[in-house]
């Protein structure tokens, strides 16, 4: 079909006369067949639109929203850069010159010239610096080992991988925008040198929040708030004396510690009294660089073991501002053995734009199965590619540039494309396998592999700077053969173990070569300070800094709960849950040995917060039966009301200690079961097969045998019925669940090693504790203020059942009850909801209310009581239909009624209203 040309004339003739001079074309197919698009830049550049972004040469993948979104972001700062440039080259005639470059790093981690710069291609291009900052300076090719990289900033931290090779991807999330673009897998954590401590309901969170430049850390003098910087400069790790005098309202004093100490002793006395302890300032700001360094290991975990790399086999490459205070901190965590710093580490993000290579990519779309009769053929156009790559303009003024080929591949019927390199001798295929096990736990069966796209990289090597890293081995051969170097002065410092320590002060320029350095000890110069902790080492090479990082055995207390260790466990219970469930279809949970929900990772909250109803339900069937090893599978909405419907399937594995001991891991995901989401639907049978309580794996056994007879021909039997159409996706789906939970247990156990089973059972238990006071509080809250205990609305579904709620607080204890006496019967149809769909509903309501860093967990609906009577439609009979009950129900069930108590009591407030349908991980994330 052509182009209606006088059309969108027209219509860019209205966009011109509006003003705008920057506009973005996307069109549905123009990855593949971008005339049109050709098409309407002509016309709009003889219009006279100054910047034109085409969605073909923005990104040449298929799936029109986040190439569309690229598009746009393209369009909106590439005018802005483009102006920027024109303005800087101006300063320097000699740009025009072809020896002498202008080139500017992208967030790919390569550079290009500033004619080629784009903004889409830059959001990033800073992290991407110290990536390729770390990855040139300390990565050891002899050796091998990967390196994390650990970038902690004044407002954020950024933590990256390096093995060898850079780990890019090409879709991401970029400030909640799904977009197309290379770049370095780089993940930012709130967590900072600016980061703001606070003390709320009985826990220590630090961040999101930043004091910012302005007004920045209390010790700035500009009336900020206590953030991580003051508590290292409270607790005597960072020199006032190594700071220039920039602070304060004229910008002309030094850091002030003494109004740091004041604030934190304020800090504490309210700690103190609010959970009777007597803990010191040094005590409390100690424990808040604890979580600091707590909530850093949990992004770095999901990068590598999340990812299935072990984050104890890696090297830490520690840069940025703050980085040197918590490496060793961080490395003892992970189970790290070497910190390796920089001596440009504070500044290591612009050094590594020097270090950076020039590159040009090509890349295609491409649509053929991989196997053995096109394979020549896919190698012939990926030369064709690397041809026109390695010939690029961009590269013509380097004597060497090398090639790199990859493809991208994915499973038939699967969204997920993973990019394999082309190696000589190499075979893809098996690497693509390989690659898709090792991060989602599983590979389908007898499936084919697609080629989605093909791509070269054409590289030019940068020949600046000479970084080469010292092996482990040259470290070894010289640590000790030198003196050891003397402190420049000494400062008191304190350590969790031993305290308040008189600390050597060492700069960093006045270390030989080989000398080591015992800690305690700091390590300063002008742009950083370095801590190395009681248990640690440091060896100085010519560049490098290489620290050597013990261990301390944990000690902490089982039967007394720790206000530090708290949010410590919270965040280590969130990070088991979110590494289980790396695969986006599979939510995932941690309980309590009696079944109660403890923590789980942001997938769909409406499907955790009705789990609990099957963990107890096998609990209740199993006690004192299961044995380690042992994994159950569970659908029934009447066995315990397990899910919003029969489809989706929890796989149950509970975890035993030496003692018998006992923690539960579940996965829940919602493979495509035979007939399972049958619109017209009227009894349970017709939905699916349905599991009560099946023994899944045992003694390591995977019972497939019995598991089709249950999804195959048992559910044939039933009249106008068959099996299920695809038994080996069931199957794969169900061994990916099983896979999530044993990286549970792998990390649960780790967790156990670390604290014993009896800490790490009562941290549990205090978790829920404090979602419970944080609900009765938020109960007592809105009693006060609106001056009203009893509340009620009624709703209605198109069939006009009623769905009625009445809200009972109880103003002393903070207790309430959630009454839908009044509701309607169950219907005969399939939008019956289970009495779980009720809770998660509840739970996750209440959840978004409570201002507080608490993770969805059971605590949150302990004050509650819930009445729901019998058969009616939030709590059907076992035979009803419930497939559709989550979808519909869920949202009059709870927001419908919360905006009706909002305007009859003014009390349960919007929060409620953001559960929509089956509730997004998105609303959580938010």
């Amino acid at each position: 079909m052509a182009l209606d040309v006088e059309a969108t004339r027209a219509h860019l003739q209205q966009i011109y006369a509006e003003g705008f001079r920057s506009i973005a074309v996307c069109l549905m197919h123009s990855s593949v067949f971008p005339d049109h698009e050709l098409q309407i830049e002509e016309i709009a550049r003889e219009m006279g639109f100054e910047h034109i972004s085409v969605s073909h040469r923005v990104s040449q993948r298929p799936k029109i929203v986040p190439r569309g979104n690229s598009t746009v972001i393209d369009f909106y700062l590439t005018p802005t850069i483009e102006r920027y440039l024109s303005q800087f080259s101006a300063s320097f005639p000699s740009f025009d010159n072809d020896h002498t470059k202008l080139e500017f790093m992208q967030s790919d981690g390569v550079l290009v010239p500033a004619s080629k710069l784009s903004g889409l291609h830059a959001i990033l291009s800073g992290p991407a610096g110290g990536v390729v900052g770390y990855a040139r300076t300390s990565y050891d090719p002899e050796s091998k080992i990967p390196i994390i990289g650990f970038d902690m900033g004044g407002t954020s931290t950024d933590v990256s991988r390096y093995d060898g090779q850079s780990d890019h991807i090409f879709e991401t999330t970029t400030a909640g925008i799904p977009i197309q673009a290379p770049q370095l897998n780089v993940n930012t954590i709130a967590a900072g040198g600016g980061s703001i401590l606070v003390w709320k309901d009985s826990l220590m969170a630090v961040g999101p929040q930043s004091a910012s430049s302005h007004p920045g850390p209390a010790c700035y003098r500009n009336g900020g708030p206590l953030t991580v910087t003051d508590a290292n400069l409270a607790l005597g790790r960072l020199i006032p004396e190594h700071f220039p005098s920039v602070f304060g309202p004229n910008e002309d004093e030094p850091l002030d510690r003494e109004i740091v100490l004041a604030r934190f002793q304020e800090l504490t006395d309210i700690i103190n009294h609010e959970i009777d302890k007597s803990l010191t300032w040094a005590e409390v700001a100690d424990g808040f660089l604890q979580v600091t360094n707590t909530v850093m290991c949990g992004p770095i975990r999901q990068l590598t073991e999340g990812r299935g790399h072990d984050a104890a086999k890696h090297h830490l490459a520690s840069f940025g501002g703050a980085g040197g205070q918590h490496a060793c901190a961080i490395a003892e965590a992970l189970g790290i053995r070497h910190v390796l710093i920089h001596k440009h580490s504070s500044i290591l993000s612009a050094y590594g734009i020097g270090l950076a290579d020039v590159v040009h990519d090509e890349e295609r779309p491409y649509a053929k199965v991989f196997d053995n009769s096109t394979r020549n053929s896919i190698y012939a156009d990926l030369e064709g590619l690397s041809l026109v790559a390695r010939n690029h303009p961009t590269l013509n003024h380097f004597s060497h540039v090398d090639g790199h080929q990859f493809l991208f591949m994915q499973y038939d019927g699967s969204e997920t494309a993973l990019m394999v390199p082309v190696k000589d001798g190499g075979d893809p295929k098996q690497e693509f396998i390989d690659a898709h096990h090792q991060q989602f736990g599983f590979s389908p069966v007898d499936r084919r592999i697609f080629v989605d796209n093909i791509r070269v990289r054409a590289v030019a090597r940068s020949d600046f700077g000479d970084d080469t890293p010292p092996s482990l081995q040259a470290l070894q051969d010289i640590s000790g053969k030198i003196p050891p170097a003397t402190p420049a002065s000494t400062k008191s410092v304190y350590f969790r173990s031993p305290g308040w320590v008189d600390t050597p002060v060492y700069l960093l320029g006045s270390l030989p070569v080989g000398s080591t350095v015992q800690g305690p000890a700091l390590v300063v110069d002008n742009t950083q300070t370095i801590v190395i902790d009681p248990h640690c080492s440091a060896t100085a090479t010519k560049d490098l800094l290489v620290l050597d990082v013990g261990s301390e055995k944990k000690v902490v207390s089982a039967t007394t709960i720790d206000p530090v260790q708290l949010p410590v466990f919270r965040h280590r219970f969130y990070g088991v849950a979110e590494q289980m469930g790396r695969s986006d279809w599979t939510s995932c949970a941690i309980f309590s040995p009696d079944g109660s929900l403890v923590a789980n990772a942001p997938h769909v909250p409406a499907l955790i917060g009705s789990i609990k109803f099957a963990v107890k339900s096998q609990i209740q069937q199993w006690t004192g039966k299961l044995q380690d090893g042992d994994v159950l599978l569970s659908n029934s909405p009447a066995f315990g009301g397990v899910h919003p419907h029969s489809p989706d399937f929890t796989v149950i594995t509970p975890v035993f200690d030496s003692e018998g001991k006992e923690i539960i891991l579940d996965g829940l995901s919602w493979p495509p079961c035979r007939r399972s989401m049958p619109p017209s639907s009227k009894r349970l049978w017709e939905e699916g097969a349905v599991f009560d309580s099946f023994l899944l794996v045992r003694d390591g056994e995977f019972a497939e045998t019995e598991l089709k007879r249950l999804l195959c021909d048992e559910p044939a039997k039933d009249p106008g019925s068959s099996g299920s159409r695809c038994f080996q996706d069931n199957v794969t789906d169900i061994k990916a669940q099983v896979a999530a939970n044993n990286c549970g247990i792998c990390l649960v156990r780790q967790l156990i090693k670390e604290y014993t089973m009896d800490v790490v059972q009562m941290y549990m238990g205090a978790i829920q504790d404090s979602a419970e006071l944080a609900t009765r509080k938020l109960f007592k809250k809105l009693v006060k203020k609106f001056s009203e205990n009893r509340i009620s609305a009624v709703d209605y579904m198109d069939d006009g059942t009623p769905i009625h709620l009445e809200v009972t607080i109880n103003e002393q204890d903070g207790s309430a009850v959630f009454d839908f006496t009044g509701t309607g019967p169950e219907v005969y149809g399939n939008w019956n909801a289970p009495i779980a769909i009720c809770n998660a509903a509840v739970i996750f309501a209440l959840r978004c209310m409570v201002d507080s860093d608490l993770p969805l967990n059971q605590g949150c609906i302990k004050p509650i009581t819930m009445i729901t009577p019998e058969k009616l439609l939030l709590k059907p009979s076992t035979e009803a239909a419930v497939c559709a009950g989550n979808v519909l129900v869920t949202p009059r069930e709870i927001p419908y009624q919360s905006t009706q108590i909002r305007k009859n009591a003014k009390t349960l407030q919007m929060a409620m209203l953001l559960m929509p349908p089956k509730a997004p991980s998105l609303v959580l994330r938010s």
